[in-house]
Formats: C-alpha cells, structure tokens, sequence
C-alpha cells in the first residue's frame, strides 16, 4: 500500500514522501495514529493545503522535545531491585520501570518511546536510549542496584558482583583457621 506520510518516521522517510508499505503495518499502525495519509489524489491535495500546518506542528513538537532533551540528556537515574550475590536481578528492568523512574523524576516520557532491545537483568550502569521525537534521540544512564549505598559506589566505579565488593569480605584472605580451633582434637573431655 502507499502512504503520504504526514510526518517523519524513523527507517521509512521524511514528511510528504509517498512510500510503500505493508497493508497491515499501514492498516494498523500508521493511519489510525494519523502518521500518514493513503495515497491518492485527494489525499495528496489534502496534504499540501495542509502542509504549512503539518510543518509548523512537527517544529513545534520538535522543539519542545529538544527542551526536554537538553534537560535529561546524560542525566543518570537510581533504580533499586534486589538481586543475587553474583548480581543477577530476581526480575527485571523493562521499558515500563524507565518510565515510571522518569515519571518520579518529573519527566512525561511514554513507554514507546523507550529503546530497550533486551530487558535489564543484571545490576550496574546500564545506557538507556529515548527517542523523544523522530529527530530527537537521547541517552540516559540507569544505575541499577540493591541499595541507595550501592548505587553511590557504582557510580564511584566499584563493581559490586562479588563477595568482598557486597560485604567487604576478601574470599582469597579467609583460611580455616578462621572458623575452626586447630587445637581442637573433636572430641569432648566431658563425654570422654
């Protein structure tokens, strides 16, 4: 099927490009959001006596975009979760968290516009990709820990996967003699 698009979209064209598309991502994506236009000769008049409009609004959204933008921009965020001593998150960091984490913030930023590819399923700093217009693509950074105290030291730089990071215990220093008395010989002088 061929569409006007009726605004800039990521992988398909700019504003006003007739292009061809899947009936079904056309059908189900693009013109219910009112992304673009079929294309025929109607619909084409329709968008240059609308052009000026359409043109004005994306600058518009563009620019309020680009405000929010400046002021998230390499921002980093606390997300705490418990986890495993190796690290590893009971559940997991999604698309939907950031949003929520954002919105505590006092950021609005909707859940499609967050790029995750895959859920985050470990703790550490983690950059999280927001694309806040069709031009206008930022990073933040996640800092994801057990605790507010484990954050701050992540952020220092300190990796907190291992025993002596977590509990500040050196494996490689403890010896047996540590738990066990040497002089002990297992039996008890009252038993015996």
């Amino acid at each position: 099927m061929e569409v006007i698009l009726l605004e800039r979209i990521s992988k398909l064209g700019q504003m006003g490009e007739t292009v061809k598309v899947r009936d079904g991502f056309a059908r189900n994506y693009l013109l219910p959001l009112g992304k673009a236009l079929r294309a025929n000769a109607a619909n084409k008049a329709r968008f240059e006596s609308e052009r000026a409009t359409l043109e004005a609004r994306n600058l518009e959204r563009k620019s309020e975009a680009q405000k929010v933008a400046d002021v998230l921009d390499g921002k980093s965020f606390i997300v705490v979760r418990s986890a495993g001593e190796t690290g590893q998150l009971y559940g997991s960091v999604a698309a939907r968290d950031v949003v929520e984490v954002l919105a505590a913030e006092g950021f609005n930023i909707g859940r499609n516009q967050v790029h995750l590819n895959t859920p985050i399923k470990a703790i550490g700093l983690h950059k999280v990709e927001l694309q806040l217009h069709a031009e206008v693509e930022i990073n933040v950074e996640l800092n994801v820990a057990r605790s507010a105290e484990e954050a701050e030291r992540q952020a220092k730089g300190e990796e907190l996967t291992s025993v002596d990071a977590i509990y500040g215990v050196d494996e490689d220093a403890l010896r047996p003699e540590d738990f066990f008395d040497p002089e002990a010989d297992g039996i008890d002088e009252e038993e015996a």
